[in-house]
């Protein structure tokens, strides 16, 4: 697995496809607030590296503290789709996309995979917690690790999720990644996956569906406002 963000950047509008938002973004991936006058219009969600950091933490300490991050990958997005479809919001608030291995979380995968930075004052709250890849594996490096930002359902998702997914193989998982409906293949590149297609393939109505992403949408316009 090649690490989101060198292939995924360059020239695909993922902020866009988060939630299904024809509108180009100009410039870099810059995130721009657009209002209309009735509606809210969809826009790129605030990604919560704590929230992502904390609930890989709780599925590696399930499977005592160290696992393919392939594997972990694969839970984190069977979380976030069943947190999306249960909740109406993500755990994570990455963005998705499909890549041959299976649909990933975009920015997660950048932290699991990147080498920090050299000479770095302070490392991420996710580094903090969970090491380099090591033979394709992390770990935690904690014994205990805050869950101060995950609500209870939300670790009652991870729970069940790992009681489902958590004994299966990094292949196996992974070939069950690819029989979701919103995966595509991408060829060697990545796809960008939008929450409402998470949504409607896991039956919500389009309505439904898209009152989910309006929703996210004003909260993603209130964490700019407030910022």
């Amino acid at each position: 697995m090649i690490a989101c963000r060198a292939l995924c950047l360059c020239g695909l509008d993922l902020a866009n496809a988060l939630v299904g938002n024809s509108m180009p973004i100009e410039g870099n991936i810059v995130l721009t607030l657009m209002m209309k006058t009735e509606t809210l219009q969809p826009m790129p969600l605030r990604y919560r590296e704590d929230r992502a950091t904390q609930a890989a933490a709780r599925l590696l300490r399930l499977r005592g503290g160290t696992m393919s991050y392939l594997k972990l990958m694969k839970l984190l997005y069977f979380a976030d789709r069943r947190a999306l479809a249960e909740l109406g919001r993500p755990i994570s608030y990455d963005m998705y996309v499909s890549m041959p291995q299976g649909p990933v979380l975009s920015r997660t995968l950048d932290l699991m995979t990147e080498e920090p930075e050299p000479h770095a004052d302070q490392l991420s709250y996710w580094r903090s917690f969970i090491s380099e890849p090591h033979d394709w594996e992390v770990s935690l490096l904690r014994a205990e690790i805050p869950n101060d930002q995950l609500s209870r359902a939300e670790e009652e998702i991870l729970d069940r999720v790992f009681e489902k997914y958590g004994r299966l193989s990094r292949w196996e998982i992974r070939d069950l990644s690819h029989k979701l409906p919103e995966w595509h293949d991408p060829h060697g590149s990545c796809v960008p996956i939008s929450i409402k297609e998470i949504l409607l393939h896991q039956g919500m109505s389009e309505e439904d569906a898209q009152a989910v992403v309006e929703a996210l949408g004003a909260e993603s316009y209130a964490d700019q406002l407030a910022s």
